[in-house]
Order: structure tokens, then sequence, then C-alpha cells
């Protein structure tokens, strides 16, 4: 079947949801931050060959109502989407920001079947700890650029877009205020999670699920922050607190950036298939 969109209205938020069909196992697909339901228009095809799947705006992004982000009202948003779609105990697959919401969601529904975690586990912004490897003097140089970086973005979010610039950017990332088209999320939805100590890390979340869960880590920089020390240290900081695990969470690694989904939809489907296939066997 093509996919279908529709807009879930009997919810404390209005929720955007496509509907890629297929038969077999639910699966639930979340975005990370900034992102739209679209991040997932090359793999979902091709997961819904091997199972039923459904993709999400989150709140406050896509054409999803606004509200405040709050862990328990998001994850009251994908038990509406469940619902709604009569999705039977889903896995859900996530990436960055929606992978930490699936590591919410397996320790909220201990009977769910299997997560995927995709490159959410912490923030590119975070505590100096994180960044082994790198002398104090080029990392406090390099947090603090990155800090300008965010509040230059977070300020951005909060203005009229140029309107030269719209049509060449996502319509769906897009909303329209007395005349002006603004970038979703908007700086409050920002603010709430840049500093939320699940957004910054969610590695000691992930130590107390207890489904089967695939995390999938990228092993080069993203675009635009390659070729510096700093997303080298920070990968091998997650690398380093990936321990005592539980042994239903197995980790491996891509070649990809954090862009993965875009970047490698095949791959990633194939390694999502593999793995709810041989969890479903356990």
């Amino acid at each position: 079947m093509s996919p279908q969109d529709i807009t879930i209205t009997d919810h404390v938020t209005p929720l955007a949801a496509r509907d890629h069909g297929g038969d077999g196992p639910a699966v639930l697909l979340l975005h990370g931050l900034g992102g739209t339901l679209e991040a997932w228009d090359a793999l979902a095809p091709l997961l819904a060959r091997r199972h039923r799947v459904v993709a999400m705006d989150l709140r406050g992004h896509g054409l999803s109502g606004d509200g405040p982000w709050e862990w328990d009202a998001v994850l009251g948003d994908l038990d509406a989407v469940v619902k709604h779609f009569r999705l039977d105990r889903p896995a859900i697959v996530g990436h960055s920001l929606g992978g930490m919401l699936a590591i919410m969601w397996a320790r909220r529904h201990p009977g769910c079947p299997a997560i995927v975690n995709l490159d959410g586990l912490r923030s590119a912004e975070n505590d100096p700890g994180n960044y082994p490897g790198m002398a104090q003097d080029a990392l406090k140089t390099a947090l603090d650029q990155l800090k300008a970086t965010f509040d230059t973005q977070a300020a951005v979010m909060g203005r009229p877009v140029p309107a030269e610039q719209a049509p060449m950017l996502p319509q769906r990332a897009l909303t329209t205020c007395d005349g002006h088209s603004y970038l979703r999320p908007g700086p409050e939805t920002l603010a709430a999670l840049r500093y939320a100590p699940e957004f910054r890390d969610a590695i000691p979340l992930l130590r107390a699920v207890t489904c089967p869960a695939l995390v999938v880590l990228s092993d080069r920089d993203p675009a635009g922050m390659d070729g510096g020390e700093l997303m080298a240290a920070f990968r091998r900081g997650v690398r380093r607190d990936l321990h005592d695990l539980p042994g239903t969470v197995h980790v491996t690694e891509l070649a990809a950036s954090h862009n993965m989904v875009a970047e490698q939809p095949g791959d990633l489907t194939d390694l999502i298939i593999r793995f709810l296939t041989s969890s479903a066997k356990k």
C-alpha cells in the first residue's frame, strides 16, 4: 500500500502519523530532534516488507501539535498512536532523540518485544568528562565553540525564516504564524530538552531496560562537525561508558555519521530486521 497520512485529533495534542502498512510484527518509528516522520521515507518501505510500520511526528515537530516537552506526556503521545493504529506490542525504533524515547518506552512498557536505538545515547553538547583523550585547553575551546553554535541555532529557531529561504526548507518542518514562517521545533522545546538530564545522557536509563535492545553507534563525524577532535572524543566517551549493560542489550557500529537513517537506510533495515527476528525467537 502507499503510505497514508493521518492526524489523530482525539488526544490532548494532535498527532500526525504516516502509516506505511506491511504485515508482521508492529514497529513504531521515532525521528530525532528537529526531524519529522519524513526522515523514515527511505527506510520504512523496506522495513514494511517484514513488519507493520507506522512513523509519527513528535509533539512540536512536523505537523503534530505543540505542547510542553515533558517526558511522560510525550510517552503518552506514543501510547495514543499505538492505540489509534491498534499496534499490538510494537517494537520501537528511534533515531537520536527518538532512540532516547525508545529507551524510556521500554522502561514504561516491560512487555515491549524490543527496541532499537540509533545513535541516541547522548547529546553532542555534554559534560567535559564525556570527551576522554582531549587536552583540557583544546576541549574547553571546542566546547565553547559548540555552545556558541547551539546558542545561535536556538536564537534562529525563534525568528521568522526569511521569505526567500522558506521554499528551500522542508515544508513539514515549518509552521506559519502572522504571515511568517518559523522552523520547528520552537525555542521552548529546544530549551526544555537541551539541558534535560535524560537528553544529555540516556546511558543510565539504558542499563534499566529489560527487553531486547539494539544500539547502533555511528563511527564518523556528523556533517559540519567533521575534522576536529571533539566528536571523536565524544564517541570514545560513549564506548567507554557502555559497560554493565544487561545481557539483552546489543551494541554495534555502522559506517555512517549521526545522520545514519538517511545515509544507510538499506543496511540499517537489514540490522533492524535481523535483530527483531532473532529477538522474537527467544
